[in-house]
């Protein structure tokens, strides 16, 4: 863990562009969950396409889990707060995804996986963002890699928020992974009331805040507040170096932020491709076996 705070303080920071409420739905066999990022929000968060929430006490909520799916073209990113999901796919991966950890997945060209839940009762907690993949990349082979909790890095700054660095960089903290095209920060802010926390962005990078404990006030001039269960999109100040954020108590929050890939985004379903013709091949390909061959 990096206690060391180097001189990384935002001097202009990004505004808050506007709030967005998720929209509860389910998915896979009947899991219920929040769709934070959705569809009408691709083009304006380019590279990110969609992120969910999930959380619930209630077995109900998410015992019949994800069965078997296909995806291609992108990359999923889930990051369990709390339970546990066992990870199955075509390409012969298996991972138990548990309190704290990460699983990267980069369907490419195609893979088929399951992700079903591993307990029967107490809390399951957490999120599944979707990264686009450019164009060049969509049929590369499929990877996947499990990040345990102890093996994320962690920056620890003076103030006591403590950043849990999933993809990017933060206060000289390197990330669990880096993208070159699309140079995705994923943070995971535990910050106490009061707190404050600076991180540098490029000016063409979209960015975004979902706060799921808590409350965060965005910007320094007229900081405006998100709370729990929102999303504040971070508008592109080009005068502006960062964002600066504010805990209006002990709160629990995901910074994440990408270089967009300005490029013709054709989906269905769990295909992710740059033109209709190429998601009918998916689709295709899906029916008769060739997809993750």
């Amino acid at each position: 863990m990096n206690n060391a705070d180097p001189t990384h303080n935002v001097e202009r920071s990004r505004s808050l562009e506007r709030l967005v409420a998720g929209i509860p739905t389910s998915d896979g066999a009947g899991v219920k969950l929040t769709r934070v990022l959705t569809h009408e929000l691709q083009r304006r968060l380019d590279p990110f396409l969609m992120l969910d929430a999930f959380g619930s006490d209630s077995a109900d909520d998410y015992i019949a889990g994800f069965p078997s799916h296909p995806h291609r073209g992108f990359e999923t990113v889930t990051y369990m707060i709390a339970g546990r999901m066992r990870h199955r796919d075509s390409a012969g991966h298996e991972g138990l995804l548990e309190n704290g950890g990460v699983q990267w997945m980069t369907a490419g060209r195609g893979i088929i996986h399951s992700e079903m839940p591993e307990q029967e009762q107490g809390r399951m907690e957490g999120f599944q963002l979707w990264l686009n993949l450019p164009s060049g990349e969509k049929m590369r082979p499929a990877w996947y890699r499990d990040i345990k909790a102890g093996e994320l890095p962690h920056y620890l700054s003076a103030q006591g928020v403590d950043a849990t660095v999933i993809a990017g960089a933060t206060h000289g903290t390197e990330g669990a992974v880096s993208r070159e095209h699309t140079e995705p920060l994923y943070l995971d802010l535990a910050m106490p009331a009061g707190a404050r926390f600076d991180q540098r962005l490029p000016a063409g990078h979209n960015a975004f805040v979902y706060v799921y404990r808590g409350a965060l006030e965005v910007g320094t001039d007229h900081a405006r507040r998100v709370d729990a269960g929102r999303m504040g999109i971070l508008g592109n100040d080009a005068a502006a170096d960062g964002v600066v954020l504010r805990a209006a108590g002990d709160t629990r929050a995901l910074l994440i932020a990408g270089r967009p890939l300005r490029e013709p985004i054709a989906q269905y379903g769990p295909f992710v491709m740059n033109t209709r013709e190429q998601v009918e091949q998916a689709m295709e390909d899906y029916r008769n076996g060739r997809l993750a061959a």
